[in-house]
């Protein structure tokens, strides 16, 4: 099965032209946009930038979203190349996992973020738990970056 993915028709125009620098930078906008809201809405929650509202923080939500699920399509793009080379990747194994569970905790922040918004902005007070889980989550994703470097930089792909 690896073998005819990275043998078909999609992976082999994906390295045979301008496919790779396609969805590689898909790639990395998707996890700038992740990464920075996550920053930001963390930050905001801790106690920065007071004058903004928790219940507008929900607006970059869908972005998150919208950017996981291109992160996914391109990624699999990449993953589709050498699909052999990332299954024994340590590396790769590590990372694909903080996305898993990054994307578990979004999805419980987001729904914390939903239901306590509201009263964040009226009592002037946010939650620990939304605290805890926006920290949680923007550590996470910064976790996927940072394995996705050393994926490309220090893993198997790297070396051979």
């Amino acid at each position: 099965m690896l073998e005819w993915l990275a043998t078909s028709e999609y992976a082999q125009w994906v390295n045979e032209s301008w496919g790779w620098p396609l969805a590689l930078t898909i790639h990395a906008f998707g996890v700038a946009i992740i990464v920075g809201f996550m920053a930001f809405i963390a930050l905001r929650l801790l106690g920065f930038f007071r004058t903004i509202p928790c219940e507008s923080l929900l607006s970059l939500i869908p972005w998150i979203w919208i950017s996981y699920v291109f992160q996914a399509f391109s990624g699999f793009t990449l993953w589709m190349t050498k699909p052999d080379r990332y299954m024994k990747d340590g590396m790769f194994e590590l990372k694909f996992t903080l996305v898993i569970v990054a994307g578990i905790v979004m999805w419980i922040f987001h729904r914390a973020l939903k239901r306590e918004a509201p009263e964040w902005d009226a009592t002037g007070k946010v939650s620990p738990r939304g605290r805890k889980l926006a920290v949680a989550s923007f550590l996470l994703w910064a976790g996927v970056l940072i394995g996705g470097r050393l994926t490309a930089y220090l893993g198997q792909l790297y070396l051979q």
